[in-house]
Formats: C-alpha cells, sequence, structure tokens
C-alpha cells in the first residue's frame, strides 16, 4: 500500500508522531511530506492519506486548513486518517471538528488524538506566557501518547491488535 503522511508542525511535536507512523509502517511504501517544506504534495499517486497538525489557541494551522479544501475531491476518493496533536485533552474533540472538514471528518477511516508536548525552549515570549496561564506550568512537558498512535493504525487496519513496532 502507497501511505501519503501530510502534516504541520510548529515546535517539531506533530513531525515527532508523524516520523513514528512513518515508522510503523515501515512494510508499506510511505511519503512523509512537511507542508512548511512541500507546500502542495502530490497524493494522487497514494491510497491512504494521513493527515496531521498541531493545536495552537485551538487551531489548527491555516496550511492544513488549505491542504484540506484543495484537496477535498481527491481525499474523498482515497483512504483517510486525521489526527491532531494538543495538549489540552477536554478540548481535544471540539478541537478536532474545528480543524477538518465535516465532509472529510466523516469519510475518515481513522481519528487521533496523540496529545503533545510543551516545548518551552522553542517557544516565544507570547507563547510562554500563553501555557504558563492556561496550563499552569513553565516547564517543558512531553504527553504523546503512544497507544494513540497505535490505535490510530488499528482503525486504519494497518498493524493487528496488541502489536507494537
Amino acid at each position: 500500500m502507497k501511505v501519503a503522511i501530510v502534516y504541520c508542525t510548529h515546535h517539531g511535536t506533530t513531525e515527532k508522531v508523524a516520523r513514528l507512523l512513518a515508522q510503523k509502517l515501515e512494510q508499506h511504501q510511505v511519503s512523509v511530506f512537511d507542508l512548511g517544506e512541500t507546500p502542495k504534495p502530490d497524493i494522487a499517486p497514494y491510497d491512504l492519506v494521513i493527515i496531521g497538525g498541531s493545536i495552537h489557541v485551538g487551531m489548527i494551522q491555516n496550511k492544513i486548513k488549505r491542504f484540506c479544501e484543495k484537496n477535498l475531491e481527491v481525499l474523498l476518493e482515497k483512504e483517510v486518517g486525521l489526527f491532531i496533536c494538543c495538549m489540552l485533552a477536554e478540548n481535544q474533540k471540539i478541537q478536532f471538528e474545528r480543524a477538518y472538514p465535516a465532509a472529510l471528518r466523516t469519510h475518515s477511516k481513522a481519528h487521533g488524538y496523540m496529545g503533545g508536548e510543551f516545548k518551552f525552549e522553542k517557544m516565544n515570549f507570547l507563547e510562554k506566557l500563553m501555557v504558563n496561564v492556561v496550563a499552569k506550568t513553565h516547564e517543558s512537558i512531553s504527553r504523546i501518547h503512544y497507544a494513540s498512535i497505535d490505535r490510530f493504525l488499528q482503525e486504519l487496519e494497518l498493524v493487528e491488535e496488541g502489536i507494537t513496532q
């Protein structure tokens, strides 16, 4: 199976998740596209397209939104998996719904909430201030949900249940 993983990252967490997905799918032909470096990847030759982005101030990156809007017709003809990286678990369902068009969410075979990270060393002053106020922390934290990554791949029927690679 030919798999495209399309993502956008702000501080590197979504890239980390995209690379983990690619590593776990090494038995397939996998291409990974960072929309920051490849703004218009050709997804036509792929059987499955996985799309992921990170949530900042309740919103996914505009590059992900534009990619989904511009490629919606093609995406609706393929198998699709969608994921977000976000730290606040209580808001993840609402943030996921805001992140992706309804038609694409309905069509997608798998949805993933992969957790997130606060990387203070990569944040600007305003980001640090917002995280300090909202999350009440000023330390770097990693809360990537590795079990969610495996569950996501199981929903896509790309790995067997209970097997992590």
